[in-house]
């Protein structure tokens, strides 16, 4: 690849990666803004009630509900921007039948930034939706995030297609370009980092693992 086009490529996905950050964390603002708010809808709501205005109470939590129904409950792992980056792409997975199970327990101070993490999980998720539209049985995707020591680790399980050709250290996925360099671009950070990234394709499965120095 030349550097030029490679160079561009990082651009373009540091540009992109940014921009998802940046709709997650409204998001999470959001959601945060309707835990703050809770106190006063339930306050107007006994007050409807107490004056007898049934209807007007069910109305207004018709309302709630229609606003309820475009926000996503964010997952707590504890740490704020994992949440942010695994709620946006679990949301996407659903969104195509797919079956999401995460347990995760990480502490919101990180050593790898807010960025780096949004391209790794991002990328390695991407990855795994891909392969589950090829799955031919049950779809699902299952994620296990923790902390061993100073690093953090991940490991996930996704259904997929049939056995996958390894090209280099990476294995062929069914779209190039950007998709392709993204794999790319989220082992370099994970070596940077001083860490290491493995994948496993079988029939049927494949399965993604990394290890990355992660708290001071």
């Amino acid at each position: 690849m030349r550097k030029k086009t490679y160079l561009k490529l990082v651009e373009y996905q540091t540009e992109q990666s940014e921009k998802h950050l940046n709709e997650v964390r409204s998001i999470h603002k959001e959601m945060r803004g309707y835990k703050h708010d809770f106190h006063h809808h339930l306050q107007t709501l006994k007050g409807q009630l107490e004056a007898g205005e049934v209807d007007r109470a069910l109305a207004y939590i018709e309302q709630l509900d229609h606003q309820l129904m475009n926000v996503d409950t964010l997952l707590k792992t504890g740490n704020v921007s994992l949440d942010a980056i695994l709620s946006a792409k679990i949301a996407q997975a659903k969104a195509e039948n797919i079956a999401v199970t995460v347990k995760a327990n990480v502490p919101d101070a990180l050593t790898i930034s807010d960025l780096e993490l949004s391209i790794i999980i991002g990328n390695l998720l991407d990855n795994a939706i891909e392969a589950c539209r090829m799955a031919t049985g049950e779809r699902f995707i299952r994620i296990f995030i923790s902390i061993k020591g100073t690093m953090l680790y991940f490991s996930m399980l996704n259904s997929a297609g049939t056995k996958r050709k390894k090209a280099g250290s990476l294995f062929a996925t069914h779209k190039g370009g950007v998709h392709g360099f993204g794999l790319r671009r989220a082992e370099a950070i994970l070596e940077e980092h001083g860490g290491w990234v493995k994948y496993n394709s079988e029939d049927g499965a494949f399965t993604s693992e990394f290890l990355v120095p992660a708290i001071e």
